[in-house]
């Protein structure tokens, strides 16, 4: 006889996993030929796993806007917690094909790490001793649960909270507009001013100067011209070259404020969510992790 005695539990069937997968990926996309393009399936196919999901649950997952797919309100929060179980199995499944425990992929957008990581990375190694850092220049800022292949990221104005996901806030995120001296010198005039220069614009943050003008409590400018840069490593050495005006994070251009190369005709203004280092929940507890944590806070707080 057995010494333990289980109640009776009815568990739920669960849905078909590879439905899941396919119903996830229209969320993230909003199409159907889209996420059958990243699953390397046909659309019918991408149909059939919607229709077989919806007949699991008895319900509709999308509604239409104009040619788009949006998730319900509860289709949405769905998706979400599966985007980030999905996750979390895909990282396991890594660490069981060996892993390296004192090794730690940290995908750090490039102009970040250009400026910012990049100076100190002789220290963050000291401080971390045997573990090694493996430093992934990300062109786009993009949230972890897109990147199974890293362990951590950071992420600045752009983060979002996500399930499964921990975020560390490090550092103050500060941001203004900057330009040359002798650009600066005509917006005496005021804001309204800035509508005569060209609008440097990075794609890799395209939201940065919508950000700025909602979180100042600015009305938005209307500019006599765009140009649009890969990333804003290159809009800033735009703003340097005197092609126009470009929004900087403060910490980017202290050596170009000091030295009088660039000038912040309005100052700067502190971003709600600053920057942070997200790792999964199940990977903070890494003394890889914790130790990388560390770090950045007592580097953050001396920034």
């Amino acid at each position: 006889m057995f010494p333990y005695h289980f109640a009776n539990v009815v568990i739920k069937r669960l849905p078909p996993l590879n439905a899941v997968r396919a119903f996830v990926s229209v969320c993230r996309h909003g199409s159907i030929l889209k996420a059958s393009e990243e699953l390397n399936v046909v659309r019918g196919a991408v149909r059939q796993q919607i229709a077989t999901l919806e007949n699991h649950f008895g319900r509709k997952l999308f509604t239409r806007d104009g040619r788009r797919l949006v998730p319900t309100a509860e289709a949405s929060a769905f998706a979400e917690a599966a985007s980030a179980a999905f996750d979390i199995l895909q990282r396991a499944a890594l660490d069981f094909e060996g892993a390296a425990p004192g090794r730690i992929r940290l995908g750090v957008p490039s102009a970040f790490a250009v400026w910012w990581l990049m100076p100190r990375v002789a220290d963050m190694q000291a401080s971390l001793g045997d573990t090694l850092i493996d430093i992934v220049p990300m062109a786009v800022a993009e949230p972890l649960q897109m990147h199974p292949e890293l362990d951590a990221v950071i992420m600045g104005g752009e983060y979002r909270p996500a399930a499964g996901i921990v975020a560390l806030r490090f550092m103050e995120d500060e941001f203004g507009p900057v330009a040359i001296p002798a650009l600066a010198a005509t917006l005496s005039a005021g804001l309204g001013a800035m509508g005569a220069l060209t609008q440097l614009v990075s794609r890799s943050v395209p939201r940065l100067w919508d950000d700025w003008f909602a979180e100042s409590g600015t009305p938005p400018v209307n500019f006599s011209r765009r140009q649009e840069f890969e990333d804003l490593l290159l809009a800033l050495a735009a703003a340097r070259s005197g092609l126009g005006i470009a929004l900087a994070p403060r910490a980017s251009i202290e050596d170009d404020l000091a030295r009088g190369q660039l000038a912040a005709p309005f100052g700067f203004i502190s971003r709600p969510s600053g920057y942070s280092l997200c790792c999964r929940t199940p990977d903070a507890r890494r003394p890889a992790l914790a130790a990388l944590s560390a770090w950045l806070l007592r580097c953050g707080t001396l920034a």
